[in-house]
């Protein structure tokens, strides 16, 4: 009964198969004298419940992708590409790098998708945000949009460029991890493809950091200490062990060698281990977040994690152990329109969507409610 029920929280087409199969299992011990029926009950009752208690330290994702706001933007329906100018970048991870499963490279596919697409190579890194730079210019003279392939470093210079060009922005995946593609529900190059010939966008917040010397954009999540080592740490061990066991053997370590930093948030001095922003609603609720439910909303999705408390670090391991995160006195937790953050001297570097920056003395987190239009099917894929 305990596979049973685990096999109907992930598919319920394939749960109701396998619970006439435990039923049948449970029927036959009856049959054969080897239980009562009270005591067989009691036993299906049980396996049932611990695998519905699983679910309080493995959330089940949620199959919808995440929604947003109507585009912004104008979204020029492309049915063959033309007016589209694409940036591929070779250098993210394997999407773009290697061949598909179908055996074509990245390039043979987008121009088998959208054949009058203008489709630029970037093979080195440092050339990326010149190469951006002059595509966008070319797709605001031909009246058309902006198109990037790689991963969420990509995605992000792409769409700071975007945004301040008017621009509508086509995200194929292609990084390794492509967490913004993921919650968008654009999964596929054809799916992108899809939405660019059809004209299909919708609009997305931004996140923004600003400091004394400037701005930086965020499509995904912006970090204050643990959080990018703990991130990279899981994402090491869950090809193996699946994610959430992953997270578990992830904190530990990190934990285990970590300091926590001092600074100030709102004005109120902290000592914090992690300080997580991200844009839009995230999910499941902890210091551990895997997806979003919404893409806008004008909101940050803001947690925090107390080193001042304490026996901080076993209070934390105990809670995340235990389910009791939510309730914990180490956990923090808001959704804010903007916050402030200062008295960072301790603080060597922040990540702002998986990359790293040096960290200045303060820094203000807000948003660009509905910044960016990006293409998306009328009828997302699910994650």
């Amino acid at each position: 009964m305990a596979f049973a029920t685990a096999v109907a929280i992930e598919s319920p087409p394939l749960g109701a198969v396998a619970a006439l199969v435990a039923a049948g299992a449970v029927g036959s011990r009856v049959r054969a004298g080897a239980g009562r029926p009270g005591d067989a009950l009691a036993g299906a009752a049980l396996g049932a419940g611990a695998a519905a208690l699983t679910l309080r330290w493995w959330p089940r994702r949620n199959d919808h992708p995440a929604t947003a706001a109507p585009p912004q933007v104008a979204a020029p329906a492309l049915p063959t590409g033309a007016g589209l100018h694409i940036v591929v970048n070779s250098a993210s991870g394997s999407g773009a790098v290697g061949r598909l499963d179908s055996g074509a490279t990245v390039e043979e596919c987008l121009r088998a998708e959208l054949p009058d697409a203008q489709i630029q190579v970037c093979h080195n890194s440092e050339d990326l945000p010149s190469m951006v730079d002059q595509a966008a210019a070319l797709a605001a003279e031909a009246g058309g949009a902006l198109g990037i392939c790689g991963g969420d470093g990509s995605v992000n210079l792409a769409a700071t460029v975007a945004a301040r060009e008017s621009l509508a922005l086509a995200v194929f995946p292609g990084g390794t991890l492509n967490h913004f593609a993921v919650d968008l529900g654009t999964h596929s190059i054809g799916s992108t493809a899809q939405a660019v010939r059809t004209g299909s966008a919708c609009a997305v917040d931004l996140g923004q950091v600003t400091t004394g010397t400037g701005q930086r954009l965020f499509l995904n999540t912006f970090s204050i200490g643990i959080y990018p080592e703990l991130v990279r740490a899981r994402e090491s061990l869950e090809g193996r062990w699946g994610k959430w066991p992953a997270l578990a053997v992830a904190l530990v370590h990190v934990m285990a060698t970590a300091r926590p930093v001092r600074l100030s948030v709102s004005g109120a001095p902290r000592t914090l281990w992690m300080l997580f922003a991200g844009n839009g609603s995230y999910d499941p609720p902890g210091f551990a977040p895997t997806h979003r439910s919404s893409l806008d909303g004008g909101r940050l999705d803001i947690r925090a994690i107390d080193g001042s408390h304490p026996f901080a670090r076993t209070r934390l391991l105990l809670a995340f152990l235990t389910g009791t995160l939510g309730t914990s006195r180490v956990y923090r937790a808001a959704r804010l329109t903007a916050l402030d953050i200062t008295d960072l001297q301790e603080v060597e570097s922040l990540a702002v969507d998986g990359e790293t920056f040096p960290a200045p003395d303060r820094i203000r987190l807000a948003k660009a409610t509905a910044g960016l239009t990006v293409y998306r099917p009328e009828h997302p894929a699910v994650p």
